[in-house]
């Protein structure tokens, strides 16, 4: 995937301490600009137990938690394309886990 030209954050002070190559990082008063990024993450903590912060589900290895993340990835697209192509039928993430 193409590296970011941009960066943006809330004003906590850890991430303007990060190296973000090669884009630039910008700080926010508000969410204007990391909105859609967060809605992403509340997602996949939705669909992925391991992912949420006091969840009891976990990877015991990171091997096991890139494949979980990959698997999410891909049926995510296949729903989307097909809610693009489907709109007024439903789409549940479990059906387009396996082709």
């Amino acid at each position: 995937s193409p590296r970011a030209e941009q960066y943006y954050s809330d004003l906590f002070n850890t991430y303007g301490t990060l190296v973000y190559f090669p884009g630039r990082h910008h700080f926010m008063d508000d969410k204007s600009e990391t909105y859609s990024v967060e809605a992403g993450n509340a997602e996949l903590r939705h669909y992925l137990a391991r992912l949420g912060r006091k969840s009891r589900c976990f990877s015991r290895s990171i091997k096991a938690l890139r494949r979980a993340v990959k698997l999410f990835v891909y049926s995510w697209n296949r729903r989307q394309l097909y809610k693009r192509d489907y709109p007024n039928y439903p789409a549940h993430l479990a059906d387009f886990a396996c082709p």
